[in-house]
């Protein structure tokens, strides 16, 4: 797919599971940036990525039914449309399955439930917006607190929700070290903590 549509000279690039971190996150920023236009991966834009410039999700071979698209995964990727005010689902199938009915008929009952609301409250729907200078942020925040691993940082908070499951193990690590009376590195983990945290609250 992704050669396919380079061939016909669109800006596109592939997420593989293959893909390190930090390559992932710069990978994530340039499609946010503009640098290309379309991401090829395989569930892997399902969950827990906020990226309000996404207009459009295509979903290929959706009525091949199980885990990768069930109702609750279809939901999901749905949802990577859902910050732009003019966000399109397309999903391309030979059939209509029981997933797939159920997740165009749950996305049809909030999308009445929210215009009710709209109107309700006079509100004009307009798409999120969200800083793209992780990386910045990520920089500015380990010299704060004399953490030099940015780049690891940097990778860490592409992912709101990665970067908070992170901060929690890091925790665990943390009072694991001090128990063992290694202090000095219960203190390292504490200043990554906090690095990671200056910038989840600059974000």
């Amino acid at each position: 797919m992704t050669e396919y549509l380079a061939e016909a000279a669109i800006r596109v690039r592939y997420l593989h599971s293959d893909i390190d971190t930090l390559e992932r996150v710069e990978i994530i920023r340039d499609l946010r940036l503009g640098v290309f236009d379309v991401l090829v991966g395989i569930n892997l834009l399902r969950e827990g990525l906020d990226l309000p410039e996404v207009s459009l999700v295509a979903i290929l071979d959706a009525d091949k039914e199980g885990y990768l698209r069930s109702y609750r995964s279809l939901i999901q990727t749905f949802g990577r449309a859902s910050r732009n005010v003019a966000g399109t689902v397309i999903m391309y199938a030979d059939r209509v399955t029981g997933s797939m009915a159920e997740a165009i008929n749950e996305t049809e009952r909030r999308r009445e439930r929210q215009i009710a609301f709209n109107q309700l409250h006079g509100i004009t729907p307009k798409s999120t917006t969200r800083k793209l200078a992780f990386v910045d942020q990520a920089e500015e925040a380990a010299k704060r607190v004399g953490v030099h691993k940015t780049t690891e940082l940097a990778s860490l908070v592409a992912n709101p929700h990665e970067a908070a499951r992170l901060i929690e193990r890091l925790r665990k690590d943390m009072k694991d070290a001090a128990k063992r009376l290694e202090f000095e590195q219960a203190a390292s983990i504490r200043d990554k903590i906090r690095a990671l945290q200056a910038v989840l609250g600059n974000s």
